[in-house]
């Protein structure tokens, strides 16, 4: 995930002002309310403290909406950029995206706002910009248009303005802006349907117990501003968050709060293991019973602590851009059914890079889009195997037929986890399928390439690259999973060292000639003295993980490039002593072969 992370209090006559008269103090407001309700919805016909609506709010319980969000995907990097719309790596929103993610299969969207950089007035108002409050309400209508349902959040706010948990945060000015900011958004959306749910913060940091029961305080403070923003707010559906919106922070230091008759179901969000999600550190494998153990444990202690209480996943991601193809669909393959076991609706964060090409609408991982989709806790998919062991010295992965360039073609075995299906069919891209005995067979858990098949594709002189990609039909399950035949061959730099101070302060790119998938699988760091540049603990991981540092921290790539970021080359001068990286590819044999070295010298 990248999270490269909003309005105007509305003068309307007739309403009272709300007083906020500080930090700890009651919030009030004069309310003369009348509601006219039947069992299904209901009609707001006279004034209110907040805005006033016309029409029906068909009334819908937190546990209904939350069945209704599965499977959800997350608008991000758009609404949520600083310092506005556009700034990041996506265009500004438009309705055909969101005709996109509904053809696909996907049921809500997760709104990320960030409104940090949209206020035009300070305390005690804390004025946002009308212009800003509209783009909101109407992308919220792009998505609630096509029946998607929807979670709009503040975002990156946790973290500009908003971080209760730094020291001599001042509480006092958080909870003020807190307030009046919800007041606002809760004024501009307060008609709209039982669609459109509220999220009050997204991700706020939290160290401590005492932060988690300021968080708490928060809940209720957003929780009474949007009531006293009046319209249907009071009927609404909340996600209330605890720490971090971290699972076990949440389990042990989120208190509902009392008093309000919001329907409310609890969000949390999961990229766990960080090493795996993130590429960090050489972790670039996944689906030992430990790993899935975990994963398990996780979702289970905030499932028990809240027996009752509807949950959402409301951020998790494996994404095609920096994960291994057979490991990610692995990992989501059991998150989707262990969520599921739990009763827990996931909605899959997107920034634009990962899942989705917004630009062209293709989705980029296919079959993470299936399993995603459509499966349940009971579905059995059949997926590619790799290793699992993180002390392994190479890494295997049954996504790829890997071919070494100037070597003979001979037949190649795949282990598959068929998870008692069946293989149904393999089709090339142009659709024609294999014939099985010829091309291909199935002997136990593996599935065995012919020679005679690869050799029309493959020679020991074939351009290094992706030949050709493959795709597995079963008899049951819905994933359908991918093989890419590649021909490889150890990359080449276009020069292999650089003067670590001629560099410093931006990121080197060094142009590369590409020898077969075209992603860096992880870079090792050693000074010429051999000793670790950077994690210095990762002595005490597996052979493939020693010494190697952390995608996006130390290392990046473009289709042209491998990249040692500003925060690499610093660490170079800091060591005061030169540097070799190691870049390795797919397949990972430890750097024996497939790698090629960069050297930085001091």
């Amino acid at each position: 995930m990248q999270i490269i992370v909003s309005g105007a209090l509305l003068a309307l006559a007739g309403i009272a002002q709300a007083q906020v008269a500080g930090y700890g103090q009651s919030v009030t407001t004069t309310k003369a309310t009348t509601l006219t309700t039947t069992s299904k919805s209901t009609t707001q016909t006279t004034t209110a403290s907040g805005a006033v609506c016309t029409g029906q709010f068909s009334a819908i319980s937190a546990a209904d909406f939350v069945s209704h969000l599965h499977p959800g995907w997350n608008l991000g990097n758009t609404l949520d950029a600083v310092p506005d719309e556009g700034s990041w790596n996506n265009l500004p929103a438009v309705a055909s995206t969101f005709d996109t993610v509904k053809a696909a299969g996907f049921k809500s969207v997760r709104l990320p706002v960030t409104w940090a950089y949209h206020f035009t007035g300070s305390s005690p108002d804390w004025t946002v910009d009308p212009a800003w409050l509209q783009r909101v309400s109407d992308v919220i209508d792009m998505i609630v248009a096509r029946g998607l349902y929807v979670i709009v959040d503040v975002h990156h706010d946790s973290w500009v303005w908003a971080d209760i948990s730094q020291s001599g945060a001042n509480l006092t000015m958080i909870e003020e802006k807190f307030y009046r900011l919800w007041y606002q958004i809760g004024t501009k959306l307060a008609c709209k349907s039982n669609l459109v749910a509220f999220e009050p913060i997204n991700e706020p940091p939290c160290n401590t117990a005492a932060d988690g029961a300021e968080l708490n305080k928060l809940n209720k403070i957003f929780l009474q501003a949007i009531n006293d923003a009046g319209g249907f707010n009071s009927q609404r559906v909340v996600t209330l968050v605890g720490g971090g919106e971290d699972s076990i922070k949440t389990a042990d230091w989120f208190v509902a709060p009392s008093g309000f008759s919001n329907p409310y179901a609890i969000q949390f969000h999961y990229y766990s293991p960080y090493e795996f999600i993130f590429n960090a550190w050489g972790k670039t494998i996944w689906g030992s019973d430990s790993d899935k153990a975990t994963v398990k444990a996780d979702f289970q202690n905030l499932r028990n602590a809240f027996p009752n209480v509807p949950i959402v996943l409301g951020e998790y991601d494996a994404s095609p851009t920096n994960t291994e193809p057979a490991a990610r669909w692995k990992y989501v393959d059991f998150l989707i059914k262990t969520a599921a076991s739990l009763d827990i609706s996931c909605v899959l964060w997107d920034n634009g890079l990962d899942h989705l090409d917004r630009t062209t609408a293709v989705w980029r991982d296919s079959n993470s889009l299936s399993i995603i989709t459509k499966s349940t806790e009971s579905t059995a998919n059949s997926l590619p195997d790799s290793t699992v062991d993180d002390y392994a010295t190479t890494q295997s992965s049954s996504a790829y037929i890997f071919h070494q360039y100037g070597t003979a073609v001979t037949a190649q075995t795949l282990p598959f986890l068929f998870n008692g299906n069946t293989l149904s069919s393999i089709s090339d891209s142009t659709g024609a399928k294999l014939s099985s005995g010829t091309d291909y067979s199935v002997s136990g858990a593996n599935i065995i390439f012919t020679a005679s098949y690869l050799s029309k594709y493959l020679s020991s002189t074939t351009a290094p690259g992706i030949v050709a990609t493959l795709t597995l039909k079963f008899s049951g399950g819905d994933s359908s999973p991918t093989i890419q035949i590649v021909q490889w061959k150890t990359p080449t730099l276009s020069s292999t060292s650089a003067v670590a101070s001629a560099v410093s302060g931006s990121d080197l790119l060094i142009p590369i000639t590409w020898g077969g998938v075209k992603t860096v699988a992880a870079v090792k760091a050693l000074t010429k003295s051999g000793k670790y540049l950077v994690d210095d603990w990762t002595s005490y991981l597996g052979p493939i993980q020693q010494a190697r540092t952390t995608y996006s921290s130390q290392f990046n790539w473009d289709d042209s490039h491998v990249i040692l970021t500003s925060s690499a080359i610093s660490s170079v001068i800091s060591a005061g002593e030169s540097a070799v990286f190691t870049f390795e590819f797919y397949p990972r044999d430890n750097g024996a072969v497939n790698a090629v070295n960069f050297t930085l010298t001091v």
